[in-house]
């Protein structure tokens, strides 16, 4: 047992995002298998609010990044950039995403949340919500990886929710909320990680932990 926990954990520590996809067709099975894992992550009142759309159509796939991108050209103008500057981020970015086997759209169903009638309480459940979505896609992001898949969370879709629910036909009750890109890795960049001294403390804030 603690062997295998040793690995787990080694395991954990060793993904990253890959931002440097390899080419090449993923193992649509692993794709499935990465999702049963991921369904098992924990979630506020067992709601379980994840809704998936597995896109490895590279006519939808760009015809949504063209959508998507419309939107994020909007945003890019009313923050003063310069068209050339929006198209050179725009393109970049798209360029990035169609190196990717496949992609997954990860969306949020609030059906099966508790409702109630005033806003503070509705904004907590929102929130628990979108906390359980977060858990689900480490979830899927690890059992990528475990699979010997890369994999990159974007959240391009919260930008843009009007896009994808358009090219996807997505319900106005449910909330787009993150790409995650697939593929084989292709290597990966440095990742900095912030010391545990840096963000945990033990009994009250800011107390050392030894």
């Amino acid at each position: 047992m603690g062997c295998d926990a040793e690995n787990f954990i080694r395991l954990m520590e060793s993904r990253s995002s890959s931002k440097l996809l390899a080419p090449g067709e993923v193992e649509f099975g692993k794709i499935l298998r990465a999702l049963e894992a991921a369904i098992t992550a924990p979630s506020a009142h067992n709601a379980q609010p994840w809704r998936v759309i597995i896109i490895n159509s590279r006519e939808v796939l760009e015809r949504l990044l063209e959508e998507m991108a419309k939107e994020w050209a909007r945003d890019l103008k009313s923050d003063g950039l310069p068209d050339w500057k929006i198209s050179v981020i725009i393109e970049e970015s798209k360029r990035r995403t169609l190196r990717a086997s496949l992609v997954i759209i990860v969306c949020l169903c609030m059906d099966d949340m508790d409702h109630y009638p005033d806003e503070r309480r509705m904004k907590s459940e929102y929130i628990m919500a979108v906390q359980s979505i977060g858990a689900f896609i480490e979830n899927l992001l690890l059992a990528l990886h475990a699979q010997g898949l890369g994999a990159c969370w974007r959240c391009g879709p919260l930008f843009a929710q009007e896009a994808v629910r358009r090219v996807l036909s997505i319900p106005d009750e449910v909330e787009p909320q993150a790409l995650i890109e697939v593929a084989y890795p292709g290597g990966t960049r440095p990742k900095s990680r912030k010391s545990l001294s840096e963000i945990a403390w033990k009994n009250r804030w800011g107390e050392p932990l030894s």
